[in-house]
């Protein structure tokens, strides 16, 4: 699973400085173009949070927890439900009659009854095992819910991560244009080189300001959407195993939560098709009622105490539709089940594929920007020594920051891939 410890992502090495004194002045003027970064940095909440604390955060105001908390409930009921002496509640019976507005003889009966539907052979198990079957199933919903809303924390730390990492290397490529800019300044000043290149240089300066504060409005956005996410600041530093210590064992398939959740579902299907097979007409109803009747003024009262049973017929008409509901519903399960293991095989292959493709992409990023790097130190001091023109290090410089910020994107890549593979080897932080 992701670990929570250790930065993600090596901060790409800053481009040489012009000077000494260069350098010290870019880090004063630069100031005001990093100090959004510095400041949101400076907002988080302390370092320690791992995966693991974010996920139980965001779990904890996910609606998918209300979800499954609601469904535990209602399998709780229909347990209960179940386990009950009766196939419905009780209920009483009251009857009175006399002929008080015809003839006003004293005639009246009374009736007093109590009605207890009964369960059918059988049928009290079936509710049974349909109701263990709906709280297994509640109970495989909400690990997979749990997955589902690790998956989100584990995109969003990943995404957050990659933002900061080109926040860090536009910056670099920022306060190194600076120096270079004030070094240009300097020599055009001594007639050393035409005001062209001051011009150049300071127009390159210009454009890396405007691309550092599209990165760190990313960056805003991403902190943003961690916040709603999880509910606190606190970002927690993920990194990525080396490649020989990356495991691709996962669960078992019968443990995994979403296979888990889609077998459950076939399984209560088939319970409740079977509490309809055996369901095909009403509960019959016990009743004992007592009765006193009065022939008329004068006469004695008559009493009694009976004992009856009510057997409803049942019809195709009432249990066509049932049955016909319940077989679709296990047909629809079991097909739902068939596609999603199909799916699971499909996106686990992928997810195997795509870390190694990633690990790969990122040994030849990281070996190019070594080169633009060290290439552009050579062009650097090429260009002190006055045997390189401006353009020729502006482009060069130019080209190790795209490669050194390709290499931050590219390492939250593996990172993301990594988090992809544990999501479909159903592993939870």
């Amino acid at each position: 699973m992701l670990l929570g410890a250790g930065p993600v992502i090596a901060q790409p090495a800053t481009p040489p400085s012009s000077s000494s004194s260069s350098s010290s002045s870019s880090s004063s003027s630069s100031s005001s173009s990093s100090s959004s970064s510095s400041s949101s940095s400076s907002s988080v909440a302390p370092a320690g949070v791992t995966i693991s604390q974010a996920f139980e955060a965001a779990w904890l105001r996910a609606v998918q927890a209300r979800e499954s908390d609601a469904q535990d409930r209602r399998a709780r009921a229909e347990q209960t439900a179940a386990a009950s002496l009766w196939a419905a509640p009780p209920a009483v019976e009251l009857n009175h009659l006399n002929d008080r507005v015809h003839s006003n003889a004293g005639r009246r009966e009374t009736e007093v009854g109590l009605v207890w539907p009964l369960w059918l052979p059988g049928q009290r198990d079936a509710r049974a095992a349909a109701a263990d079957a709906e709280s297994k199933l509640a109970d495989a919903g909400a690990q997979a819910a749990r997955l589902r809303v690790a998956g989100q924390v584990r995109e969003a730390a990943w995404k957050l991560s990659a933002a900061e990492a080109e926040v860090a290397a536009v910056a670099a490529q920022a306060r190194y244009l600076k120096g270079i800019a004030d070094d240009v300044q300097r020599r055009v000043q001594a007639g050393d080189l035409a005001r062209a290149d001051a011009l150049a240089a300071r127009a390159e300066l210009l454009e890396a300001s405007a691309v550092q504060s599209d990165a760190e409005q990313r960056l805003q956005a991403a902190r943003t959407q961690w916040r709603m996410l999880i509910g606190f600041d606190a970002v927690p530093k993920v990194q990525v195993p080396p490649p020989a210590n990356i495991s691709t064992a996962g669960l078992p398939a019968e443990e995994h939560p979403e296979l888990r959740l889609a077998a459950q579902s076939v399984e209560r299907a088939r319970k409740r098709l079977d509490a309809v097979n055996l369901s095909r007409r009403d509960p019959p109803e016990l009743s004992l009622k007592y009765r006193e009747e009065s022939p008329g003024y004068g006469e004695a009262a008559q009493r009694g105490i009976g004992i009856g049973l009510r057997i409803p017929f049942g019809t195709d008409s009432r249990n066509a539709p049932l049955q016909a509901a319940a077989i679709g519903d296990l047909d629809i399960a079991e097909a739902t089940e068939q596609r999603l293991r199909e799916r699971h095989d499909a996106d686990l292959a992928l997810a195997r594929s795509a870390l190694q493709r990633t690990a790969q992409q990122l040994d030849a990023t990281r070996d190019r920007a070594g080169l633009l790097r060290e290439r552009a130190r050579l062009v650097d001091a090429s260009f002190k020594a006055g045997e390189t023109s401006l353009p020729d290090l502006l482009r060069a410089a130019n080209a190790a920051a795209q490669a050194d910020a390709a290499l931050a994107r590219q390492q939250a890549a593996l990172g993301l891939a990594h988090a992809q593979l544990q999501q479909a080897l159903g592993l939870l932080p």
